[in-house]
């Protein structure tokens, strides 16, 4: 799949029309018409700019056109792909709850709106929104807390080896100690309230039971590869060296 956005000496009419230089004037055009009212819509509810929205769908965009013409949304595999190769989440759990929270009743793709809030969510720099994201992706039982059991298959999956009942023990121990550092109010459960309490003192905690966010370096070549203008300077990236 290739991107190449047009930005260098060129009004804000030109950009917006000849948003991806691949493209022709036909599909260029074609690609505002589908997506030009989800673009204002998010504008309200998002961090981005129309630009940037762009930018973001266009890639959408492109994955959508890999399925063929008839293809209207992301696939649940190219889906999967993604976060494995360019996120660097590759836990099949997580990742499948992150569909789940983001696509809702969609089951096998990913719609353009999910895409965008994925994104939004990503590129926040609110703790806040972050730690409900996280905590919803490890909250299995759909409830406002975590008990021993949904621990239990998350710290499963940190250890490996051939003698089984020392895995076992080791999970326990784990999962034990995790009790300890966020029951707070030492009830059995680990509710939303415990949770971000410990995290907003150790913000390093937010992941506790896996990575569920791109790292630093998938977040850089995220905002890049995306043209989020408002992210590549706390990135380190010169917004000049975008065309």
């Amino acid at each position: 799949m290739k991107i190449n956005f047009i930005f260098k000496n060129k009004s804000k009419k030109n950009k917006m029309n000849n948003l991806d230089g691949t493209l022709d004037g036909i599909q260029n055009t074609r690609f505002l018409n589908i997506y030009h009212g989800l673009i204002k819509q998010m504008l309200k509810q998002t961090q981005f700019s129309e630009m940037e929205l762009n930018c973001i769908l266009m890639i959408y965009h492109k994955f959508v056109l890999l399925n063929g013409p008839r293809a209207k949304a992301m696939t649940k595999k190219q889906f999967f792909h993604l976060f494995e190769v360019l996120f660097k989440v590759f836990d099949l759990q997580i990742i499948e709850r992150i569909m789940i929270l983001i696509a809702k009743e969609s089951k096998n793709h990913i719609p353009p709106i999910a895409w965008v809030k994925l994104f939004s969510v990503f590129m926040s720099d609110s703790l806040d929104e972050k730690m409900k994201f996280v905590f919803s992706i490890y909250n299995l039982h759909e409830t406002n807390f975590l008990n021993r059991e949904i621990l239990t298959k998350f710290v499963d999956k940190f250890f490996t080896g051939e003698d089984e009942d020392e895995v076992v023990e080791l999970t326990a121990d784990m999962v034990d100690l995790l009790f300890k550092k966020f029951d707070l109010d030492r009830d059995g459960l680990i509710s939303y309230d415990d949770y971000s309490t410990v995290v907003r003192k150790t913000p390093m905690l937010l992941e506790f039971l896996g990575p569920c966010l791109p790292s630093r370096d998938g977040l850089t070549v995220t905002a890049y590869c995306s043209n989020i203008l408002s992210k590549m300077g706390d990135m380190g990236l010169n917004q000049d060296d975008v065309k």
